[in-house]
């Protein structure tokens, strides 16, 4: 298993999902769970390099959107998702009401709006459909976008940072949100949705698996009992599901 350096976009935009493994897979799992796949019109905003997209459409159906912002990275999703394009997500170029499916991986963090980037989502999805978004929990006790320090960029982990007042926190991570329950539920507010299911989940911490395997997987183990408990509000990301509403209109 290889272990990717930091891209030249890690600030700016985030690693994307390079490899398939545990974490991956059981993410996938938790959108199978809450949202139809099965022959189903899929959307994946911000896919990255596209690995949830190849894998959506080797298993599950070949209707598979997805878009980035970075050209590069739309080319490597390419080889398995054809219908991958170059987009903001703040302006996506697909009719209203065509998607069942739309997934949101680590991505509204990066945006540079995103509220309008939500709103996006929503206009593109059928009435009944659902949204999928994993974001990061303002909680949970490490930064992993790295942080500035005097103007220089450092890749990586660092503790504690949101947990410092926001003034402070965002002079240390201005590149990247992060998100309380109320932020991001407050994101779909006036939106013709209904909130289905809001929760925090840990991360897959394949990595440590690899490098330490016994006290790897003990802790992932630990830390997925603890999403049962009201410990998951430390959790890595929100796993938020809404679902579009048909907007009643008024009698005349």
């Amino acid at each position: 298993m290889s272990v990717h350096n930091p891209s030249d976009l890690a600030a700016a935009r985030g690693e994307p999902s390079y490899v398939w493994r545990d974490g991956q897979e059981r993410r996938l799992r938790m959108i199978a769970q809450w949202a139809r796949l099965d022959d189903a019109w899929v959307l994946e905003a911000g896919c990255g390099v596209g690995a949830y997209s190849s894998q959506i459409r080797r298993r599950f159906s070949p209707h598979v959107a997805a878009f980035d912002v970075e050209l590069a990275r739309v080319g490597e999703a390419q080889a398995d998702t054809p219908h991958a394009l170059v987009a903001v997500a703040e302006t996506v170029p697909y009719r209203a009401n065509i998607f069942d499916t739309i997934i949101s991986n680590e991505v509204i963090e990066h945006v540079v709006d995103d509220r309008a980037a939500v709103a996006e989502m929503v206009r593109v999805l059928k009435p009944g459909g659902r949204i999928v978004l994993f974001c990061p929990n303002r909680w949970y006790p490490v930064e992993q976008h790295g942080h500035y320090w005097q103007g220089e960029y450092h890749f990586g982990n660092t503790p504690l940072i949101n947990y410092l007042p926001d003034r402070w926190r965002n002079q240390l991570a201005p590149h990247v949100r992060t998100y309380t329950g109320h932020g991001v539920r407050r994101l779909f507010d006036g939106l013709p949705v209904t909130i289905v299911h809001h929760t925090r989940i840990f991360g897959g911490y394949d990595n440590i698996i690899y490098r330490y395997p016994q006290v790897g997987r003990a802790l992932r183990s630990i830390l997925y009992l603890l999403e049962r408990t009201p410990f998951r509000l430390l959790g890595l990301s929100h796993l938020l599901v809404v679902e579009k509403i048909t907007q009643s209109h008024p009698a005349t």
